[in-house]
């Protein structure tokens, strides 16, 4: 199958594949839309079981990036980055170095910066091989804290602040006493859950790595489940903040969270979940809205800004979350519809 017929091809302007034979880098990178400015994203290392999975993966997250800038109302286009491998046993400085290199055959037109599986300091070996790296180093954080240009705090406080408006716009009131389960606790679900537990949310968790486990077990006292039993858990929200798909035929059927709303990108693995979703009356937060914190940390840090700036901007986000879940409720309509139309309307001149 080419790329062109493959089902989540969408007019991505271009899709490169990279192999570099001496670090053994095997890469994708795909652009999907340029319209309102360069584009941005991050690199992702994941041990794909083969390219095919790694193609969809990198066109269905480049194509959501475009939709998060214009949604978040940045000057800029989407664009996405896979590497096939293990972070936590094939990654060198010689795979950085070459991954950079890749990179900068785009000349501009895509600017990379972190996912799972990458460091600031990858970005850094990166940096060395091209300009348009992002990522690695910071001028401020959101919150006044020591910055290093991760930009996963800024990441994490936006899917907090939409959780907090899903739950306003549900049930009225706040996180004190609300039950979230959070799937997944990396970079990014592990700063969520501390800002739920410091909100008075009570934690259910699960990860496929015993070190957040621990972590959110004794820092917040959570409730430990097993991965594969996260999502049917009896909770307010269900945090989907691992790898995309969360949400499928399996699944589905098996949630019993009044709102889905987590840090992970595709979190629908078809169109029609969102329907279904919509039909029984579960709302979901658009991944893609909900999680845009990095990018827009990426922004502010990239040009003339202040950390004051950068707070509102995120603050917005569940401005954003309210009028989405406010305009599906009058129409009747899935909410990741009605996210995508505010999108468009702002990158399909």
């Amino acid at each position: 199958m080419s790329v062109f017929e493959h089902p989540d091809f969408d007019e991505h302007e271009q899709v490169s594949f990279f192999h570099d034979p001496i670090s053994g880098l095997d890469a994708i990178i795909a652009v999907h839309n340029t319209q309102l400015g360069a584009s941005l994203g991050g690199c992702r290392m994941w041990p794909y079981a083969n390219s095919q999975d790694a193609l969809t993966d990198v066109l269905r997250l480049a194509k959501g990036m475009t939709y998060k800038a214009a949604i978040a109302g940045l000057p800029q286009g989407g664009g996405k980055a896979v590497i096939i491998g293990n972070s936590r046993q094939d990654k060198t400085q010689e795979l950085m170095y070459a991954m950079g290199r890749a990179v900068d055959t785009f000349k501009g037109q895509y600017v990379i910066a972190e996912d799972s599986g990458i460091s600031v300091q990858d970005l850094q070996y990166m940096a060395t091989q091209s300009h348009h790296v992002a990522g690695t180093s910071a001028k401020f954080a959101y919150d006044g804290s020591p910055a290093d240009g991760n930009p996963a705090p800024s990441t994490a406080y936006g899917v907090f602040v939409g959780i907090k408006a899903a739950v306003k716009f549900a049930t009225g009131s706040d996180l004190q006493g609300k039950k979230i389960a959070i799937q997944g606790l990396g970079h990014v679900g592990l700063r969520l859950a501390r800002h739920l537990h410091n909100a008075g949310a009570k934690l259910i968790v699960a990860d496929i790595f015993s070190d957040g486990v621990e972590a959110a077990r004794q820092e917040f006292g959570a409730q430990v489940v097993d991965p594969l039993d996260i999502h049917k858990v009896v909770a307010d929200v269900f945090a989907p903040c691992a790898m995309g798909g969360a949400i499928n035929a399996h699944s589905l059927p098996e949630i019993s969270a009044g709102i889905i709303a987590g840090a992970a990108n595709n979190q629908l693995v078809s169109k029609d979940m969102g329907e279904q979703l919509c039909e029984r009356g579960i709302i979901y937060v658009p991944d893609y809205v909900i999680n845009a914190g990095g990018i827009i940390d990426i922004f502010h840090q990239r040009n003339e800004s202040t950390a004051e700036k950068m707070r509102s901007q995120l603050e917005q986000i569940g401005e954003t979350v309210t009028q989405i879940l406010t305009r599906s409720r009058q129409l009747n309509k899935p909410t990741e519809q009605v996210a995508n139309q505010i999108a468009e309307e702002k990158f399909r001149h």
